[in-house]
């Protein structure tokens, strides 16, 4: 089926009081994960192409779109391509060429003022060529990168620590001023987390969702057990995304089957495994979203 729109399928989730899986894909195998686990729980599912994954690919970024659309136009349930935590405004510019039906224009990391400048004159642009923006405000924490566009961005802040997390009347003027689409909150979870430890501030979530009349992501989702990210979205969030979880079911698999047949030089063979276990993750983590 043709490519669906982040929107669509974020607002949809919205109004159901569940939330659409989002997850950060880096080579084909998780592109293939991705759809084949979705498939397997009857899901829609948004690709999310990050950043630092297209530093990866050499900087080019249409390889990797070109094949997560091609994979998405045969696969059997709804699937959208979001491109996620742009820090170069050269990089904003290609996403409606390349497939994109949203993109997440990533300035948190800038003092508020110009945070909310770049990312209104991000949100403008990306109106005018169709696309559905996300921003962040507060500090999730855990990315790799620097402040980017020649600002001087904020000292780093730990998930925990004073001032790192949205506040409700901030995000609601910030929300009015930037004319953003949804929201990415910082409510304790944080980027990178390999062990699912991380403890979300519910309370500050009830305020923000009381406070927006947008979407409401939550970032950094692979630290989040279950049963918080289940309380996460009965509190009002509406795209979780997930990335690291992902690359973690794929080492997993290919170190234990590697450890097992060291004599193994196929890579297909330890590359299957990888992705078995990466659509694995996929299907589980949406049941936990739609339970």
């Amino acid at each position: 089926m043709p490519l669906a729109a982040t929107g669509d399928l974020v607002t949809a989730a919205a109004g159901a009081r569940t939330a659409v899986a989002a997850f950060n894909i880096i080579t084909l195998e998780h592109v293939e994960a991705v759809i084949a686990g979705a498939e397997s729980v009857a899901a829609p599912v948004v690709l999310q192409v990050s950043e630092n994954a297209v530093k990866f690919r050499y900087g080019r970024l249409l390889p990797l779109a070109r094949a997560a659309t091609a994979a998405a136009e045969r696969a059997a349930v709804p699937v959208a391509l979001h491109l996620d935590h742009v820090l170069s405004d050269d990089l904003l510019r290609q996403a409606p060429g390349a497939g994109f039906s949203s993109v997440m224009y990533d300035a948190a990391r800038l003092p508020y003022e110009e945070n909310l400048a770049a990312t209104r004159a991000a949100a403008d642009w990306a109106h005018t060529q169709g696309l559905w923006i996300e921003a962040e405000l507060g500090e999730v924490g855990g990315k790799a990168g620097p402040g980017g566009r020649g600002r001087r961005a904020k000292p780093p802040l730990e998930a925990h620590a004073p001032g790192a997390r949205t506040d409700p009347a901030e995000a609601r003027a910030f929300v009015a001023d930037s004319g953003v689409d949804a929201l990415a909150v910082a409510i304790g979870s944080s980027h990178a987390m390999t062990t699912r430890t991380a403890a979300l501030d519910h309370g500050r979530l009830k305020r923000l969702a009381a406070a927006l009349d947008v979407p409401l992501v939550l970032h950094g989702s692979s630290g989040v057990p279950d049963d918080e990210l289940a309380a996460a979205v009965a509190g009002g969030i509406a795209k979780v995304n997930v990335g690291t979880a992902l690359n973690i079911a794929m080492t997993g698999a290919i170190r234990e089957f590697l450890a097992a047949r060291p004599e193994a030089v196929d890579s297909r063979t330890y590359l299957t495994v990888g992705r078995e276990a990466m659509a694995r993750t996929v299907a589980r983590l949406i049941g936990v979203l739609r339970a």
